[in-house]
């Protein structure tokens, strides 16, 4: 086997320990625990079990959480770094106050009555909606609760968003006009029993590796892997057909394979009689984007769309996930709708190995 071109201590302390080999500073030399708490890591939408050791009150290291069923003990370099952020040396703990330039430590009390009477004088002078408050999707419920009940109540302000405004709102939008809920159609233990998966505009390798346990699960059943995006991302390498989109052009893809999908007779006519509104709305939209005209405007191969169309239609079973790179345009509604509709098609919901679902960036997306 090549020898790494550094030190496994080099590395450890870089980008995170190995399970089975000790971190600079981790668990093993920190002496045994004084308890262990399972809880989550909170960097990103999977939420993946993680155990953490506890020691005189600081977070020292972790284990893996096997018991956990989404990840069962497995970790991406974000959650195997995730217990050194509590005692970074680059947090702050203590209020910083800006004076001639200079950013000073000053007492909790001093900087609550300053920021406490700037409320109420702003308050008294324009009102509470001269408030904005913006917070973050990566805290507890229990602290987004808490962020928006500072907001309606203690500020009074109807001033409040998240940063998913400029994240995931698209796929929320769409979820509700399609379903009447942002939620997942099916859990990600269908992954694996999908024939066909289709990847749009997620790099799930780099961003979310353990759902790409779950979709290399899938291959190692037979499924066949679609991945819809303009770069070739290692998910893209590794697929059975990769769709390089023209960016912006998502829909009239979807579209295209769509109008393939009904011509050639693969609709489910019984789920779409009793389960879904307006359906012939969408054949008449989708009736001209035959598969040269989605390949002109797309960039994709006409034989390509007709491809992905006919693996999706003669599919048992098959799921749709994507996350941000259809997400973020001006049309990030119509192209998230343009998958539900691919979806409802083939009557690929609400069933083992079916269903649609957006993989997000932070768990209170």
């Amino acid at each position: 086997m090549a020898k790494p071109p550094n030190t496994f201590e080099f590395l450890a302390d870089k980008y995170g320990p190995h399970i089975n080999r000790e971190p600079p500073g981790g668990w093993a030399s920190s002496g045994p625990p004084d308890r262990k708490v399972n809880t989550h890591c909170c960097f990103c939408g999977q939420q993946c079990g993680i155990t953490l050791l506890v020691k005189d009150e600081k977070v020292v290291g972790f284990e893996p959480w096997e018991e956990f069923p989404f990840n069962r003990g497995k970790l991406c370099p974000k959650g195997i770094k995730r217990y050194l952020q509590n005692n970074h040396p680059d947090r702050l703990l203590y209020p910083l106050e800006n004076g001639a330039g200079d950013f000073n430590h000053v007492s909790w009390d001093h900087a609550l009555d300053r920021t406490a009477n700037a409320i109420k004088k702003i308050k008294a002078e324009h009102g509470p909606d001269a408030f904005a408050v913006l917070s973050g999707v990566s805290m507890t419920n229990e602290k987004s609760y808490l962020m928006g009940k500072f907001a309606r109540v203690a500020v009074g302000t109807k001033e409040i968003d998240y940063n998913g405004r400029l994240c995931m709102v698209s796929a929320g939008a769409g979820n509700r006009l399609a379903f009447g809920i942002d939620r997942a159609a099916n859990p990600w233990s269908d992954i694996p029993l999908a024939q066909v998966l289709i990847l749009a505009g997620t790099n799930i390798s780099e961003c979310s590796p353990i759902t790409t346990d779950y979709v290399w699960k899938a291959r190692d059943n037979g499924g066949r892997v679609i991945v819809i995006d303009p770069r070739e991302t290692p998910i893209a390498r590794t697929a059975d057909l990769h769709l390089a989109v023209r960016p912006g052009y998502d829909d009239a893809l979807m579209n295209g394979i769509l109008h393939v999908v009904i011509e050639r007779g693969y609709v489910d006519e019984e789920f779409i009689d009793n389960f879904t509104n307006d359906f012939d709305k969408v054949r008449d939209a989708v009736k001209k984007y035959t598969p040269d005209y989605a390949s002109a405007l797309s960039g994709v191969p006409a034989k390509d769309i007709i491809t992905a169309a006919e693996w999706w239609g003669r599919a048992a079973t098959g799921m749709l996930l994507h996350a941000r790179g259809i997400e973020h345009h001006s049309k990030g509604v119509n192209n998230v709708l343009s998958c539900i509709n691919l979806v409802l098609a083939r009557g690929m919901i609400g069933r083992p190995g079916c269903g649609y679902a957006t993989i997000t960036g932070q768990g209170n997306g």
